[in-house]
């Protein structure tokens, strides 16, 4: 897995649940399909409330409209990112959209399980409240070796909570796959 991840920030306020993250009427999509699957990156964050979208600044659409894919490829999140129901369809579609890592004060439990046991977005815990600090559009990188955000406009460096043993998880696809890659269970014959 890459080391660094570089790229722009959407910013979010806390107790962004699963419904915000992707509506419920939107879950008609095929998982398995190529083309039907593109929907749930076009609907990503379409259920976050217009105060809370692109904080501090207002309503900043994630997805443009006609599009299925982000340009911002991560997210900055405020406590309890992922509450609310157990669907693996949110960070499934965080990912369609484009998203490689979600940085949150916290997450609900259920969200950080889906997001690495379908190796959709690697779920990294900020040690400090980035929401106030960050804006939306803004440039980071990601150094995961190092456990740290930095700021590329100030050279700003921000501690994150290491991800422990999730990322080689991540990056087999999940945890099926990464259980067969290393043999914790059959690959069959």
């Amino acid at each position: 897995m890459e080391k660094h991840i570089r790229g722009k920030v959407y910013v979010l306020g806390d107790h962004i649940d699963t419904d915000q993250i992707i509506p419920a009427a939107h879950l008609v999509y095929s998982l398995s399909d190529p083309e039907e699957s593109r929907q749930y990156g076009r609907f990503a964050l379409s259920g976050v409330p217009p105060e809370a979208a692109g904080l501090p600044q207002g309503n900043i659409p994630f997805v443009p409209e006609g599009q299925f894919e982000s340009p911002f490829s991560i997210i900055i999140a405020g406590e309890n990112f992922g509450c609310g129901s157990s669907r693996e369809h949110a960070p499934f579609a965080l990912q369609k959209a484009g998203v490689r890592a979600v940085v949150a004060q916290s997450y609900a439990r259920i969200f950080y399980r889906n997001a690495v046991d379908g190796g959709f977005v690697i779920p990294l815990e900020s040690e400090e409240r980035l929401v106030e600090r960050l804006e939306t559009g803004e440039w980071v990188m990601l150094d995961l070796k190092r456990h740290i955000l930095v700021r590329e406009r100030t050279g700003e460096e921000f501690p994150l909570k290491s991800p422990g043993d999730v990322l080689p998880i991540i990056e087999a696809g999940g945890l099926f796959p990464y259980a067969r890659k290393t043999g914790l269970i059959s690959t069959g014959s």
